[in-house]
Parts: C-alpha cells; structure tokens; sequence
C-alpha cells in the first residue's frame, strides 16, 4: 500500500472513521451538532492574528500532568490529568475529507468510501477550542511515529486556535502537487491517532525541543513516543465521546472555507458543517483522541 508523501510528511493521512469512534448517530445528534456551530463566532473576525504566530509557553505550568498509576486498569480520563481549574465546554473537532475533482477543485468526500491509485484528497481539521494538535501514525499496527508537529513545519509549533481549521496538506502551497495526498501501489490499510490537547502532552517534544532533538537525532526523526506516552493516547481513544456525522457529500470548498483556512481566521456560524463533529463526553476531558482508518484498495 501507498500515499505519495510528496514533500511532507503527513503522508498517511485520511481516512474512514476508526475503529474506536462509537456512540455515532446518537438521540443527541442536533445536540452535539448546535453545541459546535454556536461555539464558533457569529462572524469572522478580519482582523485577527494568525495561528502561525503564536508560540507555546515555555513554563513547566504550562504541560500537563499525568497520573502514574497502571496504564491498563487506569480509567481512561486519568491518563491525562489537569491541574489547572475545569474548564466548562467539552473538546470538539470537526473534520472533513476533500477530494480533487476532474477540474482540481476540493469536493466534500464520504470519509467512509474507499480510495484508488491516482485519488487525491486532503483533510479540514477544525478544534473548538485553543490547545495542541498531535498526529500519530501507525502501519500495520506497528510501530507508531509522530507525523504532526513536524520540525519542518512551522517551527515545531503545534498550537491550534478555535474553529480555526487546518489543512493536511495545505492547500496554500505554491506547488499544486503538493497541495494533495496521492494513493499509489498496493491497496491496504494505515491508522492516524489524532489528538487535541488543552496542554503539550508531556515528554513529547514540540518547537524547539522537537527541532534540537531531529538536528542531532536525523535517523530517529520522526519522532516515536515511548511504551508509556503511547499507552495513554491508546487509552484517550477508548474513552466515551460523541459522534454526528453528515450526510452531505459532493459540494465544493466553500470560498468562507478557504478565506479561513488561507488567512489563518475561525470559521463562523454561516460557514458548511463539518462531515464529522467529535465531542468528549466528558467537559472535565483535557483530551481528545480521534483515530482515522485510511482504506486504499
């Protein structure tokens, strides 16, 4: 199996909603669906600053601290403790597959179809709170390496901003072939871990850190997490989220969608939904896991 990675590394990105995704389709659907379009703003803000400029605090009351009891009896919202007061919204993230047309242009994709050699798509990552964004990749269940933050990327940073979306790739590159994911060779299977965090992970290194650690480790980069890290992220995917998904597939990339994307700016409550909306159960969650299949036949 293969996705052309081109020039960056998130090269296995996208994307059938995993295995660890339950409670879809739920009573509370138009519950959890409201509770994440009124959390973005009104309007969009034109004067905002962009993502890329914030920097992550350098202070140790800035990490989170995490509990060390037995990973494997541990109740799934104590692999990933805050001491910090409760906040009192949940964790979201909507995301939504894009796939290019005949014509080049970004069309709303079924995140559960199967995927093809030549198919290029890429995802719309979209938070509903400030926090970190950390993307893990698995083959095969092998060993698991840290696509996301990526040294090459932004400094290091990994720092997300409400309702401000993302692109994996960017569609913002100058080279349109790097503007996309292509599937290539044997068909198969490979799983990201997708993680919105209030705090850094502990013991995981971004900026800086992460920049110092590939200069002097090149044939370790990128970055694995170790047994422990990992067995809480493990953890953080089992725990009870909800899920709405949509229904609404073929339509183009919204010019709001795009403005906000380029420009760094937060989605507002007249911008598309989202083709899937995840949400802790949990309001004292400082953790969301999402885990993505990505089916190439």
């Amino acid at each position: 199996m293969g996705l052309n990675k081109l020039a960056v590394p998130l090269g296995c990105v996208i994307v059938s909603l995993g295995l660890f995704a339950v409670n879809a389709q739920q009573p509370g659907d138009d519950e959890v669906r409201g509770a994440f379009l009124s959390s973005r703003p009104k309007t969009t803000n034109a004067n905002a600053p962009s993502r890329r400029r914030r920097r992550h605090p350098t202070t140790a009351s800035a990490s989170v601290s995490v509990t060390t009891t037995n990973v494997s009896n541990a109740n799934t919202n104590q692999a990933f403790t805050d001491s910090r007061p409760k906040t009192v919204s949940p964790i979201g993230l909507g995301y939504t597959l894009f796939m290019r047309n005949e014509f080049g242009k970004a069309v709303r994709s079924d995140p559960s179809r199967e995927f093809h050699n030549g198919d290029r798509v890429r995802v719309s990552l979209e938070p509903t709170v400030d926090g970190y964004l950390y993307i893990f990749h698995t083959e095969n269940n092998g060993v698991p390496e840290m696509i996301y933050p990526d040294p090459r990327l932004d400094s290091g940073e990994n720092i997300i901003d409400a309702h401000v979306p993302i692109e994996v790739p960017s569609s913002d590159e100058a080279d349109e072939r790097l503007q996309w994911f292509a599937f290539y060779g044997n068909g198969g299977v490979e799983r990201l871990y997708i993680v919105v965090t209030r705090d850094p992970l502990p013991s995981v290194p971004i900026g800086e850190n992460l920049i110092s650690y590939c200069s002097t480790n090149k044939d370790r980069c990128p970055w694995h997490p170790s047994a422990d890290v990992w067995a809480r992220i493990q953890l953080g995917a089992k725990a009870e989220v909800k899920v709405v998904n949509s229904s609404q597939f073929g339509q183009p990339q919204s010019q709001s969608e795009v403005v906000a994307t380029t420009r760094g700016l937060g989605l507002d409550q007249s911008a598309p939904q989202p083709s899937v909306i995840r949400m802790t159960a949990s309001t004292k969650a400082p953790v969301l896991v999402t885990v993505l299949d990505l089916i190439h036949r």
